[in-house]
């Protein structure tokens, strides 16, 4: 577990500052705890790592204990830094993965994460939908998701499904474990492949069109903000905590990091690279786009959504890069700061299939044009160049045939704070990046909704006085944004040739 330096996050209006609330992001990798002031500034923070199981190919699990003891210890140490007491806690987390619970909640395998693959076959069913059942689901069919993981726990391991009381998120297990109570929000239930978008309910007709049991899944509040239960006596001696605060329903990560990051309006982008990357902008309206690869899912707001082109391959990639050449972080990085030459291997990043464009869970990763002259730097530098391009066909998912370019994206997001690699990612994207200067937006965000469930701040503080700066953190360079358009093509070659022949799904 590593804490982060204490320092500022955003602006202290005058009369705000006295309070605070405890903002828990349950991650795919990490938990982080984030204390926040109700000026929006961090006071603290701190994050506690936990493996994911891959038993086999196309498999990724976690024991849930491992996330409630990095929770714990992560919140003390936040806590213990900022040498104040919340008087609330908000709640983010992981999307679309799947705990399989006991009516208290106790978990009956490991969780299924959402870069599990296995439940390929379950996207059949959702095939012999119609069409118009497809269309409120308003997102493209992706075996990570918990409607597909549900179906395929109903058909290979009947007895968890029939011993099963709940079928929860993340961190709406989170929250249960700290409040012993049971709910969904409409953030992380738009996110399941099980959830009428437009209509803002779990739709039933599907469910049942599936054989699912439309009772297994909790009952929704309205939003991120709602006051989903009160820490209990039991969670509150493991954490550290008085017994009795309120907790927020949260939100899942990308809509708390929306929240956290300021993102308003259609014209705010926002790209977070994590153990995936995330290419989102809010929307006025419900537009389906799922054939293009783009996800449509609700705000952390009572109201509202947002478009996302997601990659599944971006910390998670590297990170296999990494382990793989014996490398650090630091080493990984400072490849970056050496231009790409034109005899770099070409990388592709899709190890556990690729969700924005292709939706093909069966795509793998690659390297390819390799020749005696590539080194351990080259391989390096094509593995960060390689997760650039996924991320660039995103962009290019989300923004549409007919769209223009963004005038700047913002940046978030832990993943991104090496200047070599932000320089990277302007130079393949061909637009400025402005970093938001808040390091754990998801974290910030729950914290963010903590407050407002307390009834000390209102979403329109989120956005407004509270929202942090953005500064420029690279521009492109013209002559390598040409020299990686052509790699990039080239890349896109790559991609066709691994595909799937069954196509995506």
């Amino acid at each position: 577990m590593s804490a982060a330096v204490t320092g500022p996050a955003g602006s202290s209006p005058a009369g705000l500052g006295g309070a605070c609330t405890l903002g828990l992001d349950l991650g795919t990798s990490s938990a982080k705890a984030v204390m926040l002031d109700t000026g929006g500034t961090v006071l603290a923070q701190a994050s506690a790592g936990y493996p994911v199981s891959a038993a086999a190919a196309g498999w990724a699990e976690t024991d849930p204990a491992l996330w409630w003891s990095a929770a714990t210890a992560c919140a003390q140490e936040a806590v213990g830094r900022s040498g104040r007491s919340p008087v609330a806690i908000g709640l983010s987390g992981q999307m679309h993965g799947l705990v399989m619970t006991s009516a208290d909640g106790q978990a009956l395998r490991p969780a299924l994460l959402w870069a599990d693959s296995r439940a390929t076959g379950a996207l059949r069913a959702y095939r012999q939908l119609p069409r118009a059942a497809l269309d409120r689901l308003a997102n493209p069919l992706a075996p990570g998701m918990t409607g597909p993981m549900l179906a395929w726990v109903a058909g290979h391991e009947p007895e968890v499904y029939a011993g099963a009381r709940w079928a929860l998120s993340p961190k709406d297990w989170l929250r249960a474990r700290l409040t012993g109570e049971f709910h969904a929000e409409p953030s992380d239930a738009s996110a399941t492949l099980l959830y009428d978008v437009a209509g803002d309910r779990w739709d039933l007709e599907v469910i049942e069109a599936l054989g699912l049991d439309a009772g297994r899944l909790a009952p929704l509040l309205p939003s991120g903000a709602a006051v989903a239960g009160r820490l209990t006596a039991g969670a509150a001696g493991e954490l550290g905590l008085a017994a009795g605060l309120p907790v927020a329903a949260g939100a899942g990560d990308t809509a708390a990091a929306a929240l956290g990051s300021g993102v308003a309006v259609e014209s705010d982008i926002q790209l977070t690279v994590g153990t995936g990357a995330q290419v989102i902008r809010p929307v006025a309206a419900p537009v389906n786009r799922a054939q293009a690869g783009v996800h449509l899912f609700r705000l952390a707001a009572p109201a509202g959504w947002y478009q996302m082109g997601a990659t599944l391959s971006a910390g998670l990639s590297l990170n296999w890069v990494r382990e793989v050449l014996n490398a650090s972080w630091e080493e990984l990085y400072a490849s970056a700061s050496v231009s790409v030459r034109g005899e770099d291997p070409i990388f592709v990043p899709h190890l556990t299939g690729e969700r924005t464009p292709y939706c093909d869970p069966l795509l793998r990763g690659s390297w390819t044009s390799l020749a005696l002259a590539s080194d351990r730097a080259s391989l390096l530098r094509s593995a960060l160049a390689g997760t650039a391009f996924a991320i660039r066909d995103a962009l290019d998912a989300l923004l549409g045939p007919s769209g223009s370019a963004p005038a700047c994206l913002r940046l978030a997001g832990g993943g991104t704070l090496a200047p070599g690699w932000r320089q990277l990612l302007a130079d393949v994207l061909g637009v400025p990046l402005y970093a938001v200067e808040v390091p754990a937006a998801s974290g910030r965000g729950a914290a963010l909704l903590g407050a407002i469930a307390a009834g000390l701040l209102g979403f329109d503080d989120c956005a407004g006085p509270l929202a942090p700066p953005a500064t420029l953190a690279a521009e492109p360079d013209p002559a390598m944004t040409a020299l990686y358009m052509e790699r990039h093509a080239r890349f896109q070659g790559v991609v066709g040739a691994l595909r799937s022949p069954e196509g995506p799904s």
